[in-house]
């Protein structure tokens, strides 16, 4: 199973954790993994490369887990941005553990 657990300050989301494979199907034609992986590149493509904000990504592809957090000290509309990135990142998770709970599981913490 995919666990993915969102990192909060309050109510803003500050980063997440995303480990484990799904299991939904052998490497190379797991839907579940592939959309997950899918999601997160364009989190990082769109905070790092596009609005170039210098956010931490960890990959260990040993034990099958990637990290992201948010740098402190972004303008407003930068955090604004963020936020509503990784909000809808979180939604979309949650719709993906909706449809495959046995093979994604979204945590807060």
């Amino acid at each position: 199973m995919t666990t993915v657990t969102f990192h909060m300050e309050g109510d803003r989301i500050c980063g997440f954790a995303a480990c484990g494979h799904s299991g939904y199907a052998e490497a190379g034609y797991d839907i579940v993994c592939a959309a997950v992986t899918s999601a997160v590149r364009l989190v990082d493509a769109t905070v790092n490369d596009v609005l170039g904000l210098a956010a931490s990504v960890k990959v260990d592809e040993d034990a099958a887990k990637i990290s992201f957090r948010l740098p402190g000290g972004l303008s407003a509309a930068a955090e604004s941005c963020c936020q509503s990135m990784l909000t809808g990142l979180m939604v979309y998770f949650a719709q993906l553990h909706d449809e495959y709970p046995e093979n994604i599981e979204v945590l807060e913490g």
